[in-house]
């Protein structure tokens, strides 16, 4: 079996990222006849993040499969199977869980471990790109920034295409 085809999609909030990953599912999935599996990791801990939730589910059509996974992302993925075409969203959200759970490390092991034996044709991973601003003043929030950045940089190097997505604009930085 050959290793998925994955890609991993960046940027602030707002940027288009979801859109822009969405639109590459579509297309993936159309060239290749795959079915479109959506993991989404965000929790509605409040008013704001089921709007955003509620939002981001009116933009998919009935033809896409959810599966709703806050932590075991490795899981959620060893389920898919070789006709899907698979998009998370979001890691950071993903990331945040973990860390509230105490259990980061762990998940983030097991997900780079399934990343590579999955059996998905493809796999775009959505993310917020946090790194750029200050180094924040809290523990936790620098810890929440480094452990992002580490993150993105390994699944750079697994990834076949990396891009970052700016006002709604894509810049390949990989591919």
């Amino acid at each position: 079996m050959s290793r998925a085809y994955a890609e991993l999609i960046l940027g602030g909030a707002r940027s288009g990222k979801s859109t822009h990953a969405q639109r590459r599912v579509e297309q993936l999935a159309q060239q290749s006849a795959l079915n479109k599996r959506y993991i989404a990791t965000a929790t509605p801990l409040d008013e704001e993040m089921s709007n955003r939730i509620r939002m981001h589910q009116a933009d998919r059509d009935r033809t896409w499969q959810l599966l709703e996974e806050p932590r075991h992302l490795s899981s959620a993925l060893m389920s898919a199977s070789t006709s899907d075409c698979v998009l998370i969203d979001c890691l950071t959200l993903w990331l945040n869980n973990c860390l509230f759970h105490g259990d980061w490390q762990q998940q983030r092991a097991a997900f780079l471990t399934a990343l590579q034996e999955t059996p998905a044709a493809a796999v775009v991973m959505v993310s917020n790109e946090v790194g750029q601003g200050v180094v924040p003043a809290n523990a936790l929030a620098r810890q929440f920034v480094d452990e992002s950045g580490w993150l993105h940089q390994e699944l750079g190097a697994l990834c076949d295409s990396v891009s970052i997505i700016v006002a709604g604009f894509s810049q390949v930085l990989k591919s």
